[in-house]
């Protein structure tokens, strides 16, 4: 299946790797939809209601500050919904939630905060055109295969002047292959951070956590901003922040690379 809008998305733990078919490609055994639906309760366990530092201590102050002044809304990929009701309860008049997981919404629904949902996929969207002030697409993007086709209906439905602010797993550091590497063979020893294969599009399935494996599309940085460029969207900011300092704390590997980003948050305006 291709353009799915899936469940405000994971990232990636520091080094994660995965097995790729190196086509950019969904693999035709692939069901994006099914992989959402069977790991909904495991993404709300670990990743809502406070549970993830990045999420609380990152995600969402930063997500709060780019949805300012938005009077509409819409979460494309919403999930359960955490970023839509954070929007809703900052003040916008109205907020639309969107995903193609069927679990994600009825948990979304279940939750409340004054938002509407809609079951569809991120290239088929059954909403008017030039409608909102803000699309947000929080940690999406890199499990979606027909990116094109997102970005086309993000576009459509933003109003001149309105905002796209897209999270995405940063696409040149945190490259399928990429981790802190501990060199002991070298004389003197050396620490470093090493890339993975960066130009090519490429799908990969990645072990997340015990028995849950979610695909990556890895895309580099100048596929997503040339397609917004493409489109009449053009970015205004960039941000780019060290991870945040309790997520350093919760291992010790994790310190060495706090100089890394794991986040790109890629602010896009209509014109």
């Amino acid at each position: 299946m291709t353009g799915e809008a899936t469940g405000a998305g994971a990232a990636r733990g520091p080094g994660e790797g995965g097995a790729g078919w190196g086509d950019g490609r969904a693999h035709p055994d692939l069901d994006l939809v099914e992989v959402w639906e069977r790991h909904a309760a495991w993404w709300q366990q670990g990743f809502t209601g406070d549970a993830d530092v990045e999420y609380r201590d990152q995600i969402l102050p930063i997500a709060a500050r780019q949805l300012a002044g938005a009077a509409r809304v819409l979460d494309l990929g919403c999930g359960e919904g955490q970023v839509a009701r954070l929007a809703a309860a900052r003040g916008a008049r109205e907020v639309v939630g969107v995903d193609v997981s069927a679990a994600q919404l009825a948990e979304a629904r279940r939750r409340g905060g004054g938002v509407a949902y809609v079951r569809a996929a991120a290239n088929a969207l059954p909403l008017a055109s030039a409608h909102f002030d803000a699309v947000v697409c929080c940690l999406v993007l890199e499990h979606v295969d027909d990116l094109d086709g997102a970005l086309d209906e993000a576009g459509r439905v933003l109003r001149p002047g309105g905002r796209l602010v897209l999270f995405l797993n940063h696409p040149l550091f945190q490259t399928p292959g990429s981790g802190w590497i501990d060199d002991q063979v070298l004389d003197p020893p050396e620490q470093y951070w090493r890339v993975g294969p960066y130009l090519r599009e490429d799908l990969t399935v990645e072990e997340v956590d015990a028995g849950v494996r979610l695909p990556f599309f890895h895309r580099p940085l100048g596929r997503y901003v040339n397609a917004l460029a493409d489109r009449g969207l053009y970015v205004t900011r960039m941000l780019e922040p060290a991870p945040p300092p309790r997520f350093l704390a919760m291992a010790p590997e994790y310190r060495d690379a706090a100089a890394i980003p794991r986040l790109l948050v890629l602010r896009a305006e209509k014109r």
